[in-house]
């Protein structure tokens, strides 16, 4: 069994209104994002992470269509508490879990299935792709100071996919040493694990300030 975890309990302080709930092809983002894990044919279950505000609409569109959502739970103050409680809530059956953050609606069936076909094999995976801009670091001026190598340098996505067991005892160390985590690549990695890439090769933007809306726009089907 193979679940995933849609995190959407974010404060959307850097877009200044909720941009889950912001139209994208006159769908709001995060039914967006909800309905490509419900076309999956990898994905058994659905888990939304969200906050008081957005329950009552992700629950009217569960009566509606999307009938894999089997729990929508409320979040933390902080990204890894949120996670932490979509593992407490998954299925006892589950062995495979994706965790997708509910801002990336471009996401595609086919990377997810990828995702999770590479995590039955690695145990560990993130979606990534490389990066290829130029890359340089600043002093607190400003002032440019050096370059950085972007050889072997990847940008990490989401869905980030584990086999359950493995991610469980991550975020369980993650609390027990009181770690701040923005992603589950790191947690996994505060156990020394390995975790792989997979790379996306198709456009999977966050949507974190209004232009990212405009942008996606131009992308939806």
């Amino acid at each position: 069994m193979t679940s995933a975890i849609i995190v959407a309990a974010g404060s959307s302080r850097r877009m200044g209104f909720n941009k889950l709930l912001a139209p994208l092809a006159g769908e709001p983002v995060l039914r967006r994002t909800l309905g490509v894990f419900q076309s999956c044919a990898a994905i058994d279950e659905i888990i939304v992470v969200t906050s008081d505000a957005l329950r009552p609409e992700i629950e009217a569109w569960c009566a509606s269509c999307l009938d894999k959502i089997t729990q929508i739970i409320i979040g933390g103050a902080e990204r890894h508490f949120s996670v932490h409680a979509g593992l407490q809530a998954l299925n006892p059956a589950c062995q495979i879990v994706a965790v997708h953050d509910g801002a990336r609606p471009l996401i595609s069936v086919a990377q997810i299935t990828r995702c999770i076909e590479a995590a039955r094999t690695q145990a560990a995976v993130a979606c990534a792709r490389p990066m290829p801009e130029t890359l340089k670091r600043c002093d607190s001026t400003g002032r440019i100071i050096d370059s950085i190598d972007r050889t072997n340098a990847w940008i990490m996505e989401t869905p980030q996919v584990f086999q359950r067991d493995l991610l469980v005892k991550a975020y369980d160390a993650v609390l027990r040493d009181g770690l701040q985590v923005t992603d589950e690549v790191s947690a996994v990695q505060h156990l020394g694990a390995s975790v792989f890439v997979v790379e996306n090769f198709e456009l999977n933007p966050k949507i974190t300030f209004p232009a990212d809306i405009l942008l996606a726009q131009r992308f939806v089907d």
